[in-house]
């Protein structure tokens, strides 16, 4: 079964799913994520094609992390009830107003992790201090590569819900407005993440490896 039409069952689903892994290629790249990411002053990034030791620094971001990156995503779809105060109730115990409010009207909720797999770890690591400014680079351009990933998987969710009249909520992440990071540590057992997408946790909830993202869509 291809991606979508795994996606596809999932959401169209009355309860809750059991986790599916689906293999993303490479997406393309935005080059003012990774530059705004990589802490590139704005007079910079609007010069950056014009700037040869950027353009060169660039170029060899993107060659030495052509090989490096995986693009991988688990997900689970749940049917949405509501407790007596209105907060949605999850396999996880949480009382967020800002996640309450993201997802007034929806009936499911589709809970994921994303991830581009350790790689760029190991290249951040190896230029940090050699190279500082490739090291920043490498950072900024895996934040752009996990969240490039996450829009990839948002727009096909997006999109098999739209042939059914239905939409979409805007994605909403553990650690964000009043939402605990703490939920990351059942959130991330309920996608089996370690075992099927290498994502371990550590002990004050960061995510290895680094350039992950767990995130809620709300369906309605």
């Amino acid at each position: 079964m291809d991606r979508k039409a795994l996606l596809r069952e999932a959401l169209a689903a009355d309860k809750q799913t059991i986790p599916q892994y689906l293999d993303y290629e490479s997406p393309s790249v935005n080059v003012t994520e990774w530059l705004r990411y990589s802490c590139i002053p704005v007079y910079e990034q609007e010069n950056a094609a014009k700037d040869p030791e950027l353009a060169s620094s660039m170029e060899k971001a993107l060659s030495l992390t052509d090989s490096a990156l995986s693009f991988r995503v688990g997900f689970l779809v749940v049917p949405l009830s509501w407790d007596e105060d209105g907060f949605p109730v999850f396999p996880f115990e949480q009382r967020s107003e800002k996640l309450k409010k993201n997802l007034l009207g929806c009936d499911k909720a589709v809970l994921f992790a994303a991830t581009i797999g350790s790689g760029i770890d190991r290249l951040i690591r190896r230029f940090e201090k050699a190279d500082p400014k490739m090291g920043l680079l490498l950072q900024g351009l895996g934040a752009e590569r996990v969240e490039s990933l996450c829009d990839a998987f948002n727009e096909e969710v997006k999109e098999i819900c739209k042939e059914t009249g239905r939409e979409t909520r805007m994605r909403f992440s553990p650690g964000y407005g009043d939402l605990p990071i703490e939920v990351q540590k059942v959130f991330l057992p309920l996608l089996d993440a370690e075992r099927r997408l290498g994502i371990t946790l550590s002990e004050s909830c960061l995510m290895a490896p680094s350039k992950s993202v767990t995130a809620i869509i709300g369906v309605c």
